[in-house]
């Protein structure tokens, strides 16, 4: 299994956590997502077949790109 932290500047409410969790959760191979609204950050921690490509694809889908 594989973690990484993701900064996400577009984080700033308990709501954005949530989208950001929720949507997550849904892709295949994603075990756990802890997104956090005052660091700005989502550490996830998966296995294939999500991909960190996948990952921030999604994020950036819905609006919540990751920072370069």
């Amino acid at each position: 299994m594989t973690t990484k932290t993701y900064i996400i500047p577009n984080i700033s409410c308990g709501h954005c956590v949530n989208t950001i969790q929720n949507e997550l959760s849904d892709l295949e191979g994603v075990q756990t997502i802890i997104a956090n609204q005052e660091t700005k950050q989502a550490t996830v921690s998966f296995e294939p077949p999500a991909t960190e490509e996948k990952i921030k694809a999604l994020l950036a889908e819905i609006n919540y790109p990751v920072a370069a």
